[in-house]
């Protein structure tokens, strides 16, 4: 499937109102994750799942999403390390990161904030906080190019 093939499939799921918008949205998104972690770290998660809290909060989870050289650095002890490094690329990456959500949901990201525990195998977390709808300003990825 190609980049533009994955873009169509995430607008197309997220069309739909309420509950049943919010699953395709949820579907979209947890695929363009695992997509943007392939692209971004050279492997993807094994597993992925979007919820929504409310209707502006959007939490995706991911398991499983370490590379060969992250374990290496987790066998030696360098946990705190392998933290500082994924959350320089994560917020390197801020645009990348929010255009997927914004693109599915037609809204833009107020706030982006990712995390992970080195000691649950990678386990890592992308919480996006949604504008309301209708709000034309910037959004956090306008911000993270100053």
């Amino acid at each position: 499937m190609s980049p533009d093939d994955v873009e169509q499939d995430a607008a197309t799921l997220a069309k739909g109102d309420g509950h049943v918008g919010h699953l395709n949205a949820s579907m979209a998104i947890s695929n363009e994750m695992v997509r943007l972690y392939k692209d971004q770290f050279g492997r993807g998660p094994t597993k992925a799942r979007t919820t929504w809290g409310g209707s502006d909060l959007v939490t995706v989870v991911l398991e499983d999403t370490l590379t060969p050289a992250e374990r290496n650095l987790i066998k030696m002890g360098e946990h705190q390390r392998l933290r500082d490094l994924r959350m320089t690329f994560q917020y390197a990456s801020v645009r990348e990161f929010c255009e997927p959500v914004e693109r599915v949901t037609g809204r833009k990201v107020r706030a982006f904030i990712s995390g992970i525990d080195t000691e649950a195998d990678g386990l890592a977390t992308e919480l996006f906080v949604l504008h309301p709808e209708g709000y034309d300003g910037p959004s956090r990825s306008d911000r993270s190019e100053s």
